[in-house]
């Protein structure tokens, strides 16, 4: 959708030096100590698919065997039921769920990008699949996921690379005990027709087998102009119980989305407009395509039962993409010179953009350890683990041609011109990560957490033509330490402290970089957290609440601002982040009511940068100062299986330029749902009839810099959506 970034050089690695003989060697050491001082085993954890009233846990805290409620992090998790009462469909609409968490560029139609804590996640990087590492630079479909968890904070403990800010686990659906029969349809918008069969449940002379069914169509008609498509999704999971210490577990989907996407709007000189009708798409040419992606993703895993304490578990899996990537692209003013927004008389620059046959293919693979045990008064929760990732991309040549000049009213009509004038850049990685956690329980109240990852990974990339080779090579150690006090029961205090690292490299452009294509160091990112959390653990009943308070350092560099100017410079570190804040998060239930909600107040300053200091102490762009997402769901007595629902979201003003000096207002949205349970002779059935904004408020969602432009996007207009589930 967007040249500039293709343009960047990707890598490409040499076989780095690993310690995975030594790591795996420990493993199997660890485990047969392990089972030889243990007695026989007994079996493995109950596999339960419906956990409501029990506390929840998150394989992304790292601590997954741990409810959430204990473990010294702040997550959110959002199961199967949030996610289709919402009629959540893409990564985008998960903000809705977590005050920390906001919008970074999520045009309609393309891949999303979410921003937590104020720091926008990599697609590359920050983004797991049954805790294995996927690539996010595709439309992931909700649909078959039981749940989404999204850490809050440096990821250094969880992966090995990553942006500071947090990561997101998806977590698929999975044989259910009973049999499961489900058939769901909806409508929306101009006439979208959603489709989905849900079908589980276990068979054999001792039940031995499982199996989810997942299969989706939608026929996509959004309010929006010029946006119609469609998507597709098959997926299966299935078990084998095949002792009872012994379970294997496969799964797969493969989905299809083929959609245009919504161009982005921007600034007129030096004029922030008023948000318009978000009906209108800029890329309405009569040559306008939809951008195309395809997925195929699976895993296989094997856990086995040591004894009562301890297990051990093998996983691999696989993910290939396949993206036609299409745009009639606005993108800057050469009349006035002014490359970053729109003309001062409404008119841009069209570029006729195509990057097709995109492939990216990521192959990674899990050993892991997991066990309790004492020495002394001191329980452990001890976790080691091996992780090894492949990642191989492969593109063609581009078109990024410019076609005629538009306007922001979306009357012009320009040639298209799919010459492919560009060249692509193919990209190859490996990575090996060692890790070991630990949970120190010294006394009922007091535990100490330490955990360390160890990776190495190499990167090489070339261009399409055979030019710019660039390649290396390196290390990295992120630790991480906590504390965790229990007060009273039902009341935690802790403390912790974590590091992250991410890897940069100069863009392969020689015309603007001095040291184009030039890896530097990796960035070492720190953040403190100190919290509290309240509350029986239970989300069906009762109150429970969290309060954290968070303090992130991220290294910067001058990349973004080089892009910005167009002039020649050299790309090196340029001074820091300095993201503070505080969370609110709680959630209530008691009879008819259901009230959760959540509020982040987020001072960022960019510190020290030499190369821009009219930035240094400004609010970074497209992040709120403060954000309120608010749910609350009523049952109504009166019409038993009747239920209200509403959300409210509110987030603060934003800086739209570098330096201050536009700011985008703050804004309020409304959603609002009727749920009906009842049955149909013996079908249970759910009705709901949901409206997203409510009052059809006109207003500008986020202002993501990308690319070296300022970019501006509406909120969406008010939506109806009338669904109906039906468990057969």
């Amino acid at each position: 959708m967007a040249i500039p970034h293709r343009l960047l050089p990707n890598l490409k690695p040499k076989r780095p030096a690993t310690p995975a003989p030594l790591a795996l060697a420990a493993i199997v050491l660890i485990a047969n100590a392990a089972h030889a001082q243990a007695p026989a085993a007994d079996t493995l954890p109950a596999v339960t698919i419906d956990e409501r009233g029990a506390p929840p846990s998150a394989d992304v805290s790292g601590f997954g065997d741990l409810p959430l409620k204990d473990v010294p992090i702040s997550a959110t998790v959002i199961d199967s039921t949030e996610l289709q009462s919402s009629g959540a469909r893409r990564l985008a609409d998960l903000t809705q769920f977590d005050a920390s968490v906001t919008d970074a560029y999520n045009s309609a139609g393309y891949w999303d990008f979410l921003s937590v804590r104020g720091f926008v996640l990599d697609n590359r990087f920050n983004y797991r699949r049954e805790g294995l590492p996927i690539s996010a630079e595709t439309a992931i479909p909700l649909d078959n996921k039981e749940r989404v968890e999204i850490l809050r904070g440096t990821s250094g403990i969880q992966a090995g690379t990553s942006a500071p800010g947090g990561l997101v686990n998806y977590v698929v659906k999975r044989p259910t005990e009973q049999d499961l029969r489900e058939v769901r349809t909806e409508v929306s918008g101009r006439g979208s027709l959603l489709g989905a069969v849900d079908l589980g449940g276990r068979f054999g002379a001792d039940r031995q087998f499982g199996y989810r069914l997942n299969v989706v169509s939608e026929q996509l008609k959004p309010r929006t102009f010029d946006l119609d498509g469609n998507r597709h999704l098959l997926s299966l999971a299935a078990d084998w119980r095949l002792t009872r210490d012994s379970l294997l577990e496969a799964e797969f989907e493969s989905s299809h989305k083929a959609q245009p996407s919504q161009n982005g709007f921007s600034l007129l000189g030096n004029l922030l407009p008023r948000a318009g009708d978000p009906r209108l798409n800029l890329n309405n040419q009569a040559w306008s395509q939809p951008s195309v992606f395809d997925a195929f993703t699976g895993t296989v895993r094997f856990t086995q039962a040591l004894n009562a304490d301890w297990r051990w578990s093998a996983q691999i899996g696989q993910q290939r993409l396949k993206s036609d990537d299409r745009l009639a692209y606005a993108f800057g003013c050469s009349m006035e010179e002014r490359y970053d927004r729109y003309c001062s008389d409404g008119s841009f620059d069209f570029y006729d953009f195509r990057s097709e046959n995109e492939r990216r293919r990521q192959t990674a693979g899990n050993l892991a350890l997991k066990g309790r045990f004492t020495t002394g008064s001191v329980q452990h929760d001890l976790s080691v683990g091996l992780l090894a990732s492949r990642v191989r991309n492969r593109f063609q040549d581009q078109a990024y041609n410019y076609v005629g000049s538009g306007n922001v009213w979306g009357t012009a009509i320009v040639p298209a011109d799919p010459t492919l004038t560009s060249p692509n850049t193919n990209r190859d990685e490996r990575s090996t990560e060692v890790s070991v956690q630990d949970a120190i329980r010294w006394t009922d109240r007091f535990t100490t957490w330490v955990g360390v990852r160890h990776t190495q990974f190499a990167r090489d990339s070339v261009r399409t033509d055979g030019t710019r080779p660039t390649g290396y090579k390196d290390g990295v150690t992120t630790p991480w330490v906590a504390l965790s006090y229990a007060l009273q029961p039902g009341l935690m205090a802790y403390a912790s402290w974590g590091k992250g690292v991410e890897s940069q490299l100069v863009p392969g452009k020689p015309q603007q970089y001095t040291n184009a294509g030039e890896a530097l160091p990796p960035l070492a990112s720190r953040q403190w957290e100190l919290g509290l959390k309240g509350g029986s653990g239970d989300p069906a009943q009762g109150l429970n609440w969290q309060l954290a308070y968070f303090d992130i350092v991220r290294p910067m560099t001058n990349i973004d601002a080089c892009e910005n100017t167009g002039a020649e410079c050299t790309g090196r570190y340029d001074g820091t982040a300095r993201h503070r804040g505080l969370e609110a998060n709680v959630q209530w239930a008691s009879g008819p009511w259901r009230l959760a909600g959540g509020a982040t107040f987020i001072d960022a300053k960019r510190r020290g940068s030499s190369f821009s200091p009219e930035i240094n102490g400004q609010h970074p762009v497209n992040v709120p100062d403060q954000v309120w997402r608010l749910r609350a769901a009523y049952r109504v007595a009166a019409v038993p299986g009747l239920e209200l629902q509403a959300l409210l979201s509110r987030e603060g003003r934003r800086n739209v330029l570098a330096d201050g000096s536009l700011r985008l207002p703050a804004w309020t949205r409304v959603d609002t749902a009727l749920r009906y349970d009842t049955k149909i002779g013996r079908t249970a059935t759910t009705w709901t009839l949901g409206v997203e904004n409510l009052f059809d408020r006109r207003y500008w969602k986020e202002s993501p810099n990308q690319y070296g432009h300022v970019y501006l996007f509406p909120g969406a207009p008010r939506t109806l959506r009338l669904g109906l589930t039906a468990s057969l």
